[in-house]
């Protein structure tokens, strides 16, 4: 996580204060699931109330927005403009979600997370005014609702010179749409997510993320499938909007390095983003009309945004920190916030690479390292799922696309973990708790999960693994483990999880262990917390 910047020292007594302000926003949430009636355009007009009694009115109208939208890769888009822009030496706002192990993930100054003071300055001036003016009529916004008026004003406070605004869920009733004014709108892949609020079709979901079109505002958008494609053309024309369609960036055009997100699907968000940025440079008269052409060459800022820009918990890889890998069974875990059939692919291409080459780099270095008695030169590698999702999402899709793309790599996972999140709806906050001995969670779903799982590994390779490959001897898990099935196992809770991975990396000494953790931001999120701890 990028670390604070531009602020004093924390005092001890404002640790409360923040305590405070995440309870304050816990009190916020409406629902369990992110994907609640809001996003399908409850009262959304309510939005224009929060921005009227928190004074945002002409400061959003002034602000020199880029509004990006899409089902996969807004994210990463997002990021890229930043950090193109950054570069170029402009002061930028970023807006993202979700956050991963802290709030104040969500709003970045200059690249770098907000700083605890002045999130608690802009927190509590945003709290406190609409707790005076809320009422029957005008109930306080939602938990995203009001981070997205947060970000407005952090932003406007901050006197960014461009504000990069991601869609939080959709686009048309989305927060943060309340933009009327934008620079520039982007459209990044389309695909099937949150169907229970955008509709079951292409058609139906390209037109929601239309919804962040403006009369006028030119927009861009990447290759899409024709059925999702025709509702963007249809939307645009109707309100006389110049989209585009943006080619993947051209990798010889970066002169030899490699872009800073990893997989050959961030070339299609960095060539979404190259056009966003030199669209905002010229419609604010930062450069000439057509000075940038990406078919040619790059600017020197351009490139070194594309390739330094970074992002958490997409295709990440730590080694545990709690092992000594050089002494006993190496474990090594490899992030990818993956949860749609798209992004499951792209995940499970990147891991099947990724352990390819950390298996080559792990067997040319122990060329080179003397050799304790006893020990051999080769160890085994295995690679195991630790998975959740929402139970929203359909595990008949996800799974057959992870497993199919890693069997076409030649990998098998040898075991599946489910666990619920450690992250609950109900509560907003960095300090989580991470014990293991919290009161057991509802683990219905993960064993529905299970039961796919293992329908659709016996029906790939049949009754026959390597499970057995890891085991962990002399300890007791029957109390913690829910069930265990031929190919997968079911914990009650992430951090027990864990620490059975950790006991089998310490007894299987010649077993080199591949985690991969997909299915939820919210996991991997949970993970990341865990191996800091």
């Amino acid at each position: 996580m990028a670390q604070d910047g531009e602020c004093g020292s924390t005092e001890p007594s404002s640790v409360s204060r923040y305590d405070e302000a995440m309870d304050a926003l816990s009190s916020l949430i409406t629902q369990k699931s992110r994907a609640d009636q809001t996003n399908a355009g409850l009262r959304f007009e309510l939005m224009f109330d929060y921005v009227k009694i928190l004074d945002l009115e002409e400061s959003i109208s002034k602000m020199k927005i880029i509004h990006v939208a899409g089902t996969k890769g807004k994210g990463s888009t997002c990021t890229f403009v930043e950090a193109i822009l950054r570069n170029c030496g402009f002061r930028t706002g970023l807006f993202t979600s979700p956050h991963l192990i802290d709030v104040r993930e969500r709003f970045r100054l200059d690249g770098v997370d907000i700083c605890e003071e002045k999130f608690l300055a802009y927190f509590w001036w945003c709290w406190d005014r609409l707790k005076e003016k809320c009422n029957d009529d005008i109930p306080m916004p939602n938990l995203f609702r009001f981070l997205a008026l947060l970000a407005f004003k952090t932003f406007a406070a901050e006197q960014v010179d461009v504000a990069i605004m991601e869609v939080g869920l959709g686009g048309k009733f989305d927060a943060t749409n309340v933009v009327q004014t934008p620079v520039v709108c982007g459209i990044a892949s389309l695909g099937y997510d949150h169907t229970e609020i955008l509709g079951n079709t292409l058609g139906a979901i390209a037109g929601e993320k239309a919804g962040i079109f403006k009369k006028g505002v030119p927009a861009f958008t990447v290759p899409q499938p024709d059925e999702a494609m025709e509702v963007l053309k249809e939307k645009a024309s109707q309100l006389d909007v110049s989209l585009q369609i943006a080619n993947p960036l051209d990798s010889k055009l970066l002169n030899g390095l490699n872009l800073g997100l990893v997989g050959d699907h961030q070339y299609v968000n960095a060539g979404l983003a190259i056009k966003l940025c030199s669209t905002w440079l010229q419609n604010t008269g930062h450069v000439e009309p057509n000075s940038i052409d990406q078919n040619l060459s790059l600017p020197q800022q351009f490139i070194k945004g594309l390739t330094t820009a970074s992002l958490q918990g997409r295709a990440q890889i730590i080694p545990d920190p709690s092992l000594d890998i050089q002494s006993v069974g190496d474990l090594v875990f490899y992030l990818d916030g993956a949860h749609s059939p798209e992004s499951m692919e792209v995940c499970a291409n990147w891991f099947s690479l990724a352990i390819k080459e950390d298996d080559r780099q792990h067997r040319s270095s122990k060329e080179l390292i003397p050799l304790n008695h006893g020990e051999t030169n080769s160890k085994n590698s295995t690679q195991i799922l630790l998975f959740n999702c929402m139970s929203v999402r359909d595990p008949q899709l996800l799974f057959p696309r992870l497993v199919k793309t890693c069997d076409s790599h030649g990998i098998n996972f040898s075991k599946a973990i489910f666990v619920p999140n450690l992250s609950l709806y109900t509560k907003v906050g960095s300090t989580t708790s991470l014990s293991s001995t919290d009161s057991v969670a509802d683990v219905s779903w993960q064993l529905t999960l299970q039961r796919v799982w293992e329908n659709i590994i016996f029906g790939e390779r049949g009754n026959t693994n390597n499970s057995d490959l890891v085991s962990v001897e002399g300890k007791d898990y029957s109390e913690t483990l829910v069930k265990s099935c031929e190919n997968s196992v079911v914990f009650s809770s992430l951090p027990l999880a864990i620490k059975w991975l950790r006991d089998a990396a310490k007894q299987n000494r010649s077993v080199r262990m591949q985690v991969l953790v997909t299915g939820s931001l919210h996991l991997v999120g949970d993970v990341m917390k865990l191996l800091k701890k």
